[in-house]
């Protein structure tokens, strides 16, 4: 018997390049596990009413192990029909939300803009379900950008739970860091508030950019790169120069977990 998919469809909203930030920052770090993959599948869930995320991601991976394969996953069942005549090798629709139907584990399931419209209290389950689904060296990326991929933030998961929240944007953009507040995904974007580990870490990032802007004369990217690199003092960051010149940090999902 057919399981009924699990969750509700998404507004649907894409847009080409939307999700590139994304793709970048995994194809970087987890393409060493794609490589070392028997079976290198990509899940984009929930890509929305049109295929263009799941067609980039395939593209981008490629890049980095080109044995991968994508399946677009969509709990819309006219979205898939819409999508599939842009299948070709390596490029798979299917009808299906969080139970992830396939018949192996994936080593990458990609949930961008699909929690938003959840509570916050059912956030930790969804990850569990998903998580659950991984292969053994497998990553879910969930997160929110905006509508063009200017700003985007990401939670980075194991099959054992989170890892990492990742911060990225366009900097000749950027006004301030805390700009991205209004892009943390579920988990975080109630807790933005004073007496909160990811309130203060964006506070100290604007304290940062703020004393970085001699720097300004060479570029946002060099005042980024400062920025950063003084609050490395005082938060674990994962990453280093090469991703901070991109416009992104990552930081250890334990100093920005929720309180309680």
């Amino acid at each position: 018997m057919h399981q009924r998919p699990i969750g509700t469809a998404t507004r649907g909203t894409t847009n080409p390049n939307r999700l590139r930030r994304m793709d970048r920052w995994i194809a970087a770090t987890h393409g060493p596990a794609l490589r070392r993959s028997d079976s290198p599948v990509a899940v984009d869930l929930g890509y929305g009413a049109a295929p263009w995320t799941a067609v980039e991601l395939l593209e981008r991976l490629r890049a980095a192990e080109p044995r991968t394969a994508v399946v677009g996953v969509e709990i819309d069942p006219e979205r898939v029909a819409a999508a599939r005549p842009y299948a070709r090798e390596g490029l798979t629709f299917v009808h299906g939300g969080f139970e992830i139907p396939l018949a192996g584990r994936p080593a990458l399931i990609r949930a961008a803009n699909v929690l938003r419209q959840y509570d916050e209290g059912e956030v930790a389950a969804v990850w569990h379900r998903l998580c659950a689904r991984l292969a053994p060296d497998g990553l879910l990326v969930e997160g929110t950008c905006d509508e063009i991929g200017r700003r985007h933030v990401w939670v980075a998961l194991g099959p054992e739970g989170p890892r990492t929240v990742t911060f990225a944007t366009r900097l000749g953009s950027l006004e301030r860091p805390s700009d991205l507040a209004e892009r943390l995904p579920k988990a975080l974007i109630h807790r933005n508030v004073p007496g909160e580990p990811v309130h203060a870490f964006l506070r100290d990032l604007d304290r940062a950019w703020a004393s970085a802007s001699p720097y300004a004369s060479l570029g946002a990217r060099q005042r980024w790169i400062a920025a950063v690199r003084a609050v490395s003092a005082d938060w674990p960051l994962t990453d280093g120069v090469r991703r901070w010149r991109q416009g992104e940090i990552t930081v250890r999902w334990s100093a920005l977990r929720p309180e309680a």
